[in-house]
């Protein structure tokens, strides 16, 4: 037995001390090998549409509808079903409701005893997968024993039908009856979905990423694939300006401000104060407001010269920083300077374009990027507002620790957009600081930056990391871009939509190539019978596009979940239902809101597509976790073998 080997078996023993521990911690692994896998739950591209979000979670896209009709069958009315499914997604909204409206005593305590009832059948199908153990970790505090009895104890036993009713009576006549039900229903929740990828861009669009934040920040198990719009607040956290610019502009542009107000209490009035004074009689008519049916037109007006001023700021910050890093290959968006004054019109690759708005007192034609002094005090105290918001700073150190570019989980590869490629389908060589990187190396590199740009403590590291983060938000090879350009100048001030034309990557037109997919799952280590799970680029279904590319080889599971693209796309999002029977993909209606779930028991109406069907039931020995406790299993069978053979002296015989 080499040195290293018997180091680990001698810290491993302090854990096992005994042959009877090993070999009962043996037994267990090896049980848990047969069971079926758990139930993984692919969401992306939210953009803040946090009721929606919170339905889909607690729905699992329809998982809690398939286990009740599982459970049921035809003993249940439908009407009664969906009263059970809205009571497990909504239990203390539904319940009070349901509390208000029966009309004496009696009625309510029955239909305490009959849900309670309904409540436990439900938690002991959902919890059939998992072990004992894994189940009492996922119990509420307050109810963990109680659980526990009546999901393990079978009511129909003649000896044990007593003790069990009396458990359900006893809790209603001691008035627990709602605690219990709703910590029920969560429980339900938390164990219909095993795990949840979110495949990127949480923020930005609608009004509740930080809800969003909050919500993912206490699931009990996630993983996050960052977005190009998850990225930008991230670089915004580390206080790289252009970031912060760009956040500002797009939740100005959105009616949108709240969020950064009142969702992270980020201090607004310098650059509202600049905006009134400065833009006073400024024409901010390009400058519109896309609101949504909740947005106070009273701010209209100061939030169109806001956006106006944050924009200016923006094109600045932006051609400073092209400038600095030419290695970034930008320069063709370097337009301020670009702008006739004379002519009122802008050169843009060569052509000249008349300018819808040429009223820019901040502008020096002669150093068209310099902050005014001004402006220069309100990007200081912007950054310095958004570096030290708490609540900002914990969801994004939650992104960087949940998150990364991409991730490889259960022979599927997830990442947000795409990976880089030429017309022929090679990988992209990407300069990053003076080194070629393509394919898997190059995620891996401007991973590996983003982290340097937020926690490095050596300050050119650090400065070279937060410019990365912006790069990767709007590069034109960045692979959570994924497009030649970031068109935002233009859609601003040039009529000509030729020049809005946002090209995307290779990868978009190679997407049904076997060869092409097949060379991107090796490029990450996996087969070619494996997955890519994809978002960003939303499918119009209205237009007859499909999400399933290549024979299901590949995934986009970007449908709209945003309310600015369900007109685009015809829905309001796919999800994907991955379990131990294979892989179904869910195409969602539109979502009225929380309150019509309750009170109308309307659930999202959605169409499900199966993809792939498991020729057998998949095990956790089939799944990443199964082949950690494989290798947990060879050790401790060794450690095993070290008590037998004397190698080691069993402690505490």
């Amino acid at each position: 037995m080499q040195d290293l080997e018997l180091t680990y078996l001698k810290s491993l023993s302090k854990q096992f001390p005994t042959i009877a521990d090993a070999a009962t911690e043996i037994i267990n692994l090896q049980a848990i090998l047969s069971l079926p896998k758990g139930t993984e739950h692919f969401l992306t591209d939210i953009h803040g549409e946090y009721e929606q979000f919170n339905h889909v979670l607690k729905n699992g896209s329809g998982s809690v509808k398939r286990k009740i009709d599982e459970e049921f069958g035809n003993t249940l009315s439908s009407r009664d079903k969906r009263s059970l499914a809205t009571l497990i997604y909504y239990p203390k909204e539904k319940l009070e409701l349901i509390m208000q409206e029966e009309d004496s005593q009696e009625n309510l305590e029955d239909w305490f005893k009959i849900t309670l009832h309904r409540l436990v059948q439900m938690t002991k199908r959902v919890a059939s997968k998992y072990t004992r153990s894994k189940v009492r970790k996922a119990l509420p505090k307050d109810f963990s024993y109680v659980i526990e009895e009546l999901i393990t104890e079978k009511e129909e036993v003649q000896d044990k039908e007593a003790y069990y009713n009396e458990i359900i009576h006893t809790i209603i006549r001691i008035g627990r009856a709602p605690e219990f039900i709703i910590a029920l229903c969560n429980l339900v929740q938390r164990l219909v979905i095993d795990h949840l990828h979110i495949v990127g861009d949480i923020f930005d669009r609608g009004k509740g990423p930080h809800i969003i934040m909050d919500t993912l920040s206490q699931y009990h198990s996630v993983d996050i694939q960052w977005g190009n719009h998850d990225v930008v607040w991230m670089g915004a956290a580390s206080g790289q300006t252009s970031c912060i610019a760009n956040i500002i502009r797009v939740s100005a542009r959105y009616g949108n401000l709240d969020i950064l107000e009142e969702g992270y209490g980020i201090n607004l009035i310098p650059l509202a104060t600049f905006a009134m004074n400065t833009y006073a009689d400024s024409d901010c008519s390009v400058f519109s407001i896309k609101y949504g049916e909740d947005y106070d037109m009273k701010d209209m007006e100061l939030d169109m010269k806001m956006h106006k001023a944050i924009a200016i700021i923006q094109f600045k910050l932006e051609g400073q920083l092209i400038q600095k890093r030419p290695e970034f290959d930008m320069a063709d968006r370097l337009l301020l300077d670009k702008i006739n004054y004379e002519k009122n019109t802008v050169t843009i690759n060569g052509t000249e374009y008349a300018m819808k708005d040429m009223d820019f007192p901040t502008i020096d034609p002669a150093d068209p990027y310099r902050l005014t002094e001004e402006e220069e005090q309100v990007v200081e105290r912007l950054r310095h507002a958004f570096v030290h918001c708490e609540k900002l700073q914990r969801h994004v150190r939650f992104l960087f620790s949940k998150g990364s570019l991409y991730k490889v989980y259960n022979s599927n590869l997830l990442y947000h957009g795409c990976v880089p490629m030429d017309e022929e389908g090679n990988f992209l060589k990407v300069n990053v600081y003076g080194k070629e990187y393509s394919g898997k190396e190059l995620y891996d590199i401007l991973d590996h930056y983003a982290r340097k740009g937020y926690y490095s403590q050596d300050k050119e590291e650090r400065e070279k990391g937060k410019d990365i983060i912006w790069y990767i938000w709007t590069g034109p090879n960045s692979p959570v871009f994924g497009k030649d350009k970031m068109a935002t100048f233009e859609r601003y001030f040039v009529e000509d939509k030729s020049t809005h034309v946002e090209i995307k990557n290779s990868y978009y037109r190679l997407m049904d190539n076997e060869e092409v997919l097949n060379r991107i799952l090796r490029e990450f280590g996996l087969d070619e019978k494996c997955h890519i799970i994809n978002g960003h680029v939303p499918v119009e279904l209205k237009k007859g596009e499909t999400p399933i590319k290549c024979g299901g080889k590949l995934l986009i599971i970007d449908g709209g979940f945003s309310k600015a693209y369900q007109g685009k796309t015809g829905i309001a999002g796919y999800t994907l239902v991955a379990n131990s029977h294979g892989m179904t993909l869910v195409a969602h209606e539109p979502f009225e809101s929380a309150e019509a779930a309750i009170r109308k028991e309307s659930d999202i109406f959605s169409d499900s597509i199966i993809v792939e069907t498991a020729p057998r039931r998949i095990r956790v020995a089939d799944t990443d976790i199964g082949a950690e406790l494989k290798e947990s299993i060879c050790y401790l069978e060794e450690l095993l073998a070290a008590y037998r053979d004397g190698t080691l002296i069993e402690k505490g015989v």
